[in-house]
């Protein structure tokens, strides 16, 4: 059975089922769509069930096409007027989406109130499967070769099952939606390329052996472009430390990549700026005062900065890893695109110039998987290049 997606006066677009619905729990994702909000719109196409995850009481919501509110009232959540509990599971009937302002997701919803009563997040619940083809299509261009493709949906089911197994058991989710863990946007995402990619790879994942000397699956980094060679994650993120991610050559990226990636232009930004950011960010530096200057204290033979020391006015030092320092000077990251780049005081702003590549640098090379699809490589070969040392597993 297929069903047509209505948005405003567009073309109908044909869904499919949402596959995987009776998979293991540990098996489905949680996704933070939306944190500290205080109301927020539902809409579907099929149909909504409301169950209290406290006392599984079941609330029928509404229809087909029909826009539902939700909003807080004395601590407990309205839905479309009725007053409910603190903690509730959302359930569309087949196709099984729905739409959360405005963007649709497959699989379930949660809506659970904050401990302050105040506010409540929007945790989409989703078998991994169905949330890889709103990660895959939005994380590399669905048009690229299937080989490089299926190398990037390898990638991230690897990527956010460990990400769910280190990080979700201290938390009611496992990832978010933004470049903070990996990019997810449901149903718009989706192509006929990009779930081939995901179908393809069903089950499969990467291992390596860990620091522990137990093989298992492991953070299997990517970015867009390395600039010439990826990044050793240890020097970047710090922690423990993954054969398969010490880093490699890449000479396949800039044969890919766009010239405004590869060799991006300078970009500057007010000393005062600057300082509010990183003060606002690691309050602990407020002692250095306004920044001074910034220096590379810790740089690999390839130009990028892994460490940089902060002078500040009154002569005290303070030091950043080089990615948290590019992040938090440029939240977007579209700006400053590595830290590949050279910093110079000019005036009265930081300017960051001689830049390239376009990312952290660490794990996969998106643009390199790409370049190496294109001359025939398949994707357990990409994945071997990038990640050293690991090997393939279908664990379902």
């Amino acid at each position: 059975m297929f069903f047509f997606l209505l948005s405003g006066c567009e073309k109908r677009k044909l869904i499919e089922p949402t596959s995987g619905m009776d998979s293991p729990e540990r098996f489905w994702i949680r996704v933070l769509l939306f944190d500290n909000i205080k109301k927020c719109s539902l809409e579907t196409e099929s149909g909504l069930n409301a169950v209290d995850s406290k006392t599984q009481s079941k609330t029928r919501l509404g229809w087909k096409a029909q826009t539902i509110k939700v909003q807080l009232q004395s601590g407990k959540l309205v839905i479309a007027q009725k007053i409910m509990g603190t903690d509730l599971i959302i359930k569309p009937d087949s196709p099984f989406f729905l739409t959360v302002n405005g963007q649709s997701y497959r699989g379930n919803l949660r809506l659970i109130v904050n401990p302050d009563g105040k506010s409540f997040d929007a945790i989409n619940l989703v078998p991994i499967e169905p949330y890889l083809y709103g990660v895959v299509g939005a994380e590399m261009p669905d048009y690229w070769e299937p080989e490089a493709l299926e190398a990037q949906a390898i990638a991230a089911r690897t990527y956010c099952l460990y990400y769910k197994n280190k990080f979700g058991p201290k938390r009611n989710w496992d990832v978010s939606t933004t470049q903070a863990t990996q990019v997810y946007r449901g149903l718009d995402a989706e192509s006929t390329t990009v779930k081939a990619a995901v179908n393809n790879t069903v089950g499969e994942v990467l291992v390596c052996r860990g620091p522990d000397g137990k093989t298992d699956i492991f953070p299997t980094y990517y970015s867009s472009t390395c600039g010439g060679h990826t990044e050793n994650s240890k020097n970047v993120y710090g922690g423990e430390d993954f054969e398969p991610l010490a880093g490699v050559t890449c000479s396949y990226c800039r044969k890919v990549a766009k010239m405004s990636f590869y060799y991006w232009p300078m970009v500057e930004f007010p000393v005062d700026v600057v300082s509010s950011r990183i003060i606002k960010n690691y309050p602990k530096l407020k002692s250095l005062g306004k920044i001074k200057n910034i220096e590379p204290s810790k740089v690999n033979r390839f130009g990028r900065f892994t460490s940089v020391k902060l002078v500040g006015e009154n002569g005290k030092n303070g030091f950043l890893r080089g990615e948290d320092l590019r992040l938090t000077i440029d939240p977007t990251s579209k700006k400053i695109k590595s830290t590949i780049c050279q910093i110079i005081k000019f005036d009265d702003k930081f300017r960051f110039f001689s830049g390239r590549g376009y990312g952290h640098g660490v794990g996969m090379c998106q643009c390199g998987a790409q370049g190496m699809a294109r001359e025939g490589k398949k994707a357990d070969r990409i994945l071997e290049y990038y990640y050293p040392g690991s090997k393939l597993r279908k664990i379902y």
